[in-house]
């Protein structure tokens, strides 16, 4: 029993390596996305900023109401 729970502490550092991997990759897609889009002139540093701290004020149930007004005022 003993050498089974190590087995699967083992298995779950495993996962927990690869999930991290994966949130660095993504992280370092959406740097490149902003970085491009400020780039093209998309949008501004202070602009994506400003929405940024906006949103992390708002509550995951306010942001999916926001979303769902938006798509249907379209």
């Amino acid at each position: 029993m003993c050498s089974s729970l190590k087995l699967d502490d083992i298995d779950i550092l495993g996962q927990l390596a690869d999930l991290k991997d994966v949130d660095c990759k993504n992280t370092l897609a959406i740097t490149v996305l902003i970085e491009l889009f400020i780039e093209k002139g998309l949008f501004t540093r202070e602009d994506f900023a400003h929405q940024a701290q906006a949103l992390e004020k708002l509550t995951l149930n306010e942001i999916t109401a926001k979303r769902r007004l938006k798509s249907l005022s379209i």
